[in-house]
């Protein structure tokens, strides 16, 4: 019996350090509910390297299901994941599934035309998200879901947990800022996961023309906003880990700044610096490397602030933090030199500039949209498909 009770605290806990992400199941794990409606049918998949089903991508799954795949959509950063941010990828054969790839992010023609549009019979759609308005997956599935819309294409998107899903945060777009990296009326932080985000794309009439997408919505299981979601693989080349996941929010900022928020070492988002903050005691240098082949400030010692020694929770708990901002502002004294035009499109509004300029505190400016995010919250709330 004292054998027996051991074991029972030993398995009790195990089952304690479970990590969340190991109980949640993605919709692409739902198969029973999906291939019934792929069946017979001529399938495009819109994915990159973080279509993963239990260590297998959901391309090979429907492959090895005996499905017919007749072409690959892949987003920003290729259908791998090995480009740049921003990078201009062309249509290629993929070498490992042996299936043509559309580009949604090539130079001339992102947005699939009829022709290609005539091999498909449905639209599959399984890509992690992190949440963001300027990160630009959301996008190529909204101009995916206008051209099915136009087709009369049917789209089946397997949702995925969003890791920054446990809050919304951040100004509503100002639509006049719209952009390759802003390009819906949402929050920064919008706290959906795609597949609410598709619903509510829907159901808004977002679409040109007030256009519909039929939409099926294979949920995630075992999953709530309140989950705190680790990612299994780096949903792009600058995003290694989840202390860059958490920051992003907040460091992407620097996109639009003077400053280098790490790209080209190995803590993308979570360093920042520029070679005239010489009164900080850390420095780093902007490497040419995989993902990051020409960083700003390459080969420039930049002085600055290592954000890998804060704590995910305080990460978390600070939501979209614009005291690392207005610090390298103070440091630089560069006054409006200190921003470039890009910011308005990362921020989606012309008041943070001016606050920051006018020296107002990170709790005064995140005041002014605590308005837009009440709001928000109520307008997205029929279209959550989990709990908050």
């Amino acid at each position: 019996m004292k054998i027996i009770s051991i074991l029972l605290i030993f398995i009790g806990l195990l089952t304690v350090q479970i990590p969340a992400s190991a109980q949640v199941k993605v919709g692409a794990e739902s198969t029973e509910e999906y291939f019934p409606l792929l069946k017979g049918k001529r399938i495009g998949v819109f994915s990159n390297q973080t279509g993963i089903v239990n260590g297998v991508h959901t391309v090979d799954l429907l492959k090895m299901a005996g499905f017919d795949i007749t072409i690959i959509f892949s987003p920003e950063h290729g259908f791998r994941g090995e480009a740049d941010a921003g990078e201009l990828v062309g249509d290629e054969i993929d070498a490992r599934a042996k299936i043509p790839v559309f580009s949604l992010y090539k130079a001339k023609g992102g947005e699939p035309d009829s022709a290609t549009l005539a091999k498909i019979d449905v639209l599959v759609i399984d890509i992690q998200d992190v949440g963001l308005r300027f990160y630009t997956y959301y996008i190529s599935m909204f101009k995916l879901m206008n051209v099915c819309a136009a087709a009369d294409i049917p789209v089946v998107l397997l949702d995925r947990p969003n890791p920054n899903g446990f809050y919304v945060d951040g100004p509503i777009l100002d639509m006049k800022y719209k952009s390759g990296v802003g390009y819906l009326p949402i929050p920064a932080v919008h706290g959906m996961t795609l597949g609410e985000l598709a619903l509510m794309i829907n159901g808004e009439r977002w679409l040109p023309r007030k256009r519909v997408c039929k939409l099926t919505v294979i949920k995630c299981k075992n999953y709530t906003h309140s989950a705190f979601y680790d990612l299994p693989v780096p949903p792009s080349p600058n995003l290694p880990n989840m202390k860059s996941v958490y920051l992003y929010p907040s460091t992407c900022l620097f996109e639009g700044t003077v400053v280098s928020l790490g790209r080209g070492t190995d803590a993308p988002f979570q360093v920042y610096g520029h070679p005239k903050m010489s009164d900080c005691n850390f420095s780093f240098i902007p490497r040419s490397l995989p993902g990051a082949k020409n960083p700003p400030l390459l080969n420039q010692r930049c002085y600055g602030v290592d954000l890998r020694e804060v704590a995910n929770e305080k990460i978390r708990r600070d939501g979209l933090n614009l005291e690392y901002l207005i610090d390298a502002y103070r440091r630089l004294k560069m006054g409006d030199k200190f921003f470039t035009p890009f910011f308005e499109k990362l921020i989606g509004v012309d008041y943070v500039r001016k606050m920051i300029e006018e020296d107002r505190s990170a709790a005064e400016i995140r005041a002014m949209w605590k308005d837009d995010v009440a709001k928000f919250k109520s307008q997205r709330k029929p279209y959550l498909l989990y709990e908050d």
